[in-house]
């Protein structure tokens, strides 16, 4: 909590820290420019203030910086505003060339100034054609431009681009020094301290960012955001431009059309319209009709854009030429003179017919692209005689709207690249990453021991995001849900160890119910359960059957050792106790003891759904007195068709009988018993189980010894 509420101080901290960052390079960029334009070089020194910010600040106070400079130069010069986009290209250059280490090296540092020239010098120029249209000569790079025209490169163009581009690297290096300069009298403590600051939980390193951002989706939730905000400004730069377009389109026409209507009314004003039809047939010998000419000659020489003032009768037979003045380029046809209607006009023609007025008309045939302004020329009877007509030329409309658009797409293309680096870069930090680390921190999590636990839910606690927002509330939630899964899991697994502990004492008791039966065997179960434990511990290090032998194996095997006798139950006292060899008879009834064992197992098995141990238990009860060779009972099978469990006990179970004391025998010393089990090595017992035994002779003794409690007994005549 104390972290948290601390954190809008941090917050807004955080923020003067970028604004002062951005500031400042605001105020480097209007220096040095400033200081150029006043000294007249020719050099821009614009985006020394750009790298500086890129460098101390990042992409993101980089790409604003580089924004706004021009923004705020375009108060002075409007034509900088459109440059943005270069600017903004080179600030995010700037941000990742320095994080990359490339002003450290010369040759690096070489390459990155070609960089920003490529973009001013290239792109800049390229975007000064669009704008303006190609004006050879121009600029910083025209003196050199003209020079290489004139040493070797024929095309005009090439030669611009050549030229800029060449002023621009001397631009661009001038900048990147002044740059490693300031940055020399900057303590390093400051450089890229802004970069920690976007961070909404505890920051990662740049290896376990990685890790973390390491998997990848089809459908990413950064590459969904990147795609929607793309169309939403493509969207927007779409309508805007297709709005400003039109609005822009019809300001000139209503310019245009303005203008011809006001030669119109001049024209009106100095025709006499009672005279039209003398005009018309005596031509240009009519008395009065070469001043008329001449005026109208004076009004389309008024205005660049008049291409032709004329005056027509129209009729069903098409347009009577009245007045038609000639040009530098074209002869005007001769009073009298039938033109055939175009086609712009047939729509018209109905509303013409009656004399009335008509809608400037554009159209692109025969004499280019004009628009058409037509008048009515009425007599002193106010009846219409003739249409004045005035066509200005459109063809610099084609440049004046392709450059509006470039225009256009210059200030959106820069305002697009700084909108998608903040968006992005918000995007990564206040979602993509706690995202990311909460899944890594899932998928990590440990559940083996009580201690790998606790770690994994002290490394969840220790991200601390604070998005303050639905993320903020999944983290803790996230937090809370491990906290209790982990106890609740602790106490599943005390529960499980207690009912473990219950199950093996159980089990011991049933086999002591058995085994009690017997005065001289009552430890019978725990040797055995040890010799199993030793023979595969050995097994193990020597590198036998470790496919099978897993820690559930060895463990199932183990708890369930004492049960190998469990059908001895079944068996009377009279049999088990006898204190003489048992004949064959009853050493018949004595072998079903494993049968027995078997019955009741799986009965018992029967109610239980996970039954691992009592699996094993079976293979124990049943198949503890079969033989290697197959001459075993109780189905005389062989090798390693005798489950492994039941191969094991045989040897452990064999090696006690012999060591202990029975009803009809004394106990054989370690050594005849060892010598025993060696014999019957690959005929009773399988030879890697009893080569395993026997190397663990040692810790078979201190099993026989702990639980016997005392030396076993010589070797007498009797055995």
């Amino acid at each position: 909590m104390n972290e948290n509420s601390s954190l809008p101080m941090s917050r807004s901290k955080n923020w003067m820290n970028h604004l002062g960052v951005c500031l400042a390079g605001l105020l480097i960029n209007l220096i040095f420019s400033n200081l150029a334009l006043r000294l007249k070089l020719p050099l821009y020194l614009d985006n020394i203030g750009v790298l500086f910010t890129a460098a101390v600040g990042g992409y993101i106070p980089g790409i604003i910086v580089g924004y706004i400079s021009n923004l705020i130069n375009s108060i002075g010069n409007p034509e900088t505003a459109y440059y943005a986009t270069v600017t903004v290209f080179n600030a995010a250059a700037a941000a990742w060339f320095f994080r990359k280490g490339w002003f450290k090296k010369l040759r690096t540092c070489i390459l990155a100034i070609l960089v920003f020239a490529f973009f001013g010098g290239v792109l800049g120029s390229l975007l000064t054609m669009c704008l303006y249209g190609f004006q050879f000569g121009n600029g910083f790079g025209g003196p050199l431009a003209i020079w290489l025209h004139h040493h070797g490169i024929g095309n005009v163009y090439l030669a611009q681009v050549l030229g800029d581009f060449v002023m621009d690297i001397i631009d661009k290096a001038i900048t990147v020094v002044i740059f490693l300069v300031i940055m020399k009298l900057i303590p390093d403590r400051f450089v890229g301290v802004l970069d920690s600051t976007y961070w909404m939980q505890k920051p990662l390193t740049k290896k376990e960012e990685e890790a973390v951002c390491r998997k990848t989706y089809s459908q990413s939730l950064s590459r969904k955001v990147t795609v929607v905000v793309s169309l939403a400004l493509l969207l927007i730069a779409v309508t805007i431009t297709g709005i400003s377009f039109t609005l822009y389109r019809g300001s000139i026409i209503a310019d245009r059309a303005k203008m011809g209507n006001g030669l119109m009314n001049i024209v009106q004003r100095v025709v006499d319209g009672d005279k039209m039809e003398e005009f018309l047939t005596e031509g240009k010998s009519a008395e009065g009709y070469a001043e008329i000419e001449t005026e109208l000659i004076n009004l389309r020489e008024s205005s660049e854009d008049i291409e032709y003032v004329y005056i027509y009768k129209i009729d069903e037979e098409g347009c009577h030429v009245v007045f038609d003045p000639d040009t530098v380029e074209l002869a005007g046809e001769k009073p009298g003179t039938i033109i055939p209607v175009e086609d712009a006009f047939k729509p018209y023609m109905s509303d013409l017919l009656a004399g009335k007025e008509i809608d400037p008309i554009i159209s692109n045939d025969t004499y280019g692209w004009l628009l058409t302004i037509y008048k009515p020329l009425y007599n002193s009877h106010n009846k219409c005689v003739a249409y004045v007509g005035v066509d200005v030329s459109m063809e610099d409309l084609r440049q004046a709207q392709f450059s509006f658009l470039a225009k256009i797409l210059a200030l959106f293309l820069g305002f697009f690249v700084m909108i998608q680096a903040i968006v992005l870069r918000l995007l990564r930090y206040s979602v993509i990453l706690p995202i990311n680390t909460i899944t890594a921190a899932a998928e990590n999590f440990a559940f083996n021991t009580e201690a790998s636990r606790e770690e994994s839910v002290a490394h969840i606690k220790a991200i601390g995001i604070h998005t303050h927002d639905e993320i903020e509330g999944l983290y803790h939630a996230f937090t809370k849900t491990s906290e209790e899964m982990v106890q609740y899991v602790t106490d599943v697994q005390e529960k499980n160890e207690t009912i473990s502990r219950m199950q093996n004492r159980l089990i011991e008791v049933m086999a002591d119910m058995v085994e009690s039966r017997d005065k001289y065997t009552g430890d019978h179960i725990k040797k055995t359960a040890g010799y199993t434990a030793i023979i595969m511990d050995e097994l193990r290090k020597e590198g036998v059957y470790t496919d099978q032998l897993t820690d559930e194996f060895v463990e199932d095997v183990i708890h369930s050792a004492p049960l190998h006798d469990i059908g001895k139950i079944q068996v009377s006292d009279a049999i088990l106790n006898k204190p003489g060899r048992l004949t064959n008879e009853e050493f018949d009834i004595m072998k079903k003891h494993t049968v027995y064992g078997h019955d009741i197992i799986a009965s018992a098995s029967d109610a239980v759904a996970d039954a691992g141990y009592l699996n094993e238990a079976m293979n124990l009860a049943t198949y503890h007195h079969e033989k290697w060779n197959g001459t075993g009972y109780p189905y005389g099978i062989a090798g390693e068709e005798i489950p492994l469990s039941a191969r094991i006990m045989a040897v452990a179970d064999v090696f006690d009988a012999l060591v202990s004391k029975r009803s009809y025998k004394n106990g054989f010393p370690v050594e005849k018993a060892l010598d025993i089990i060696r014999e019957g090595s690959g005929t009773h017992f399988e030879p890697k189980i009893a080569t395993a035994f026997l190397n663990a002779e040692a810790k078979a003794r201190e099993v026989m010894e702990e639980y016997s409690g005392h030396e076993p007994e010589k070797e007498t005549d009797q055995s």
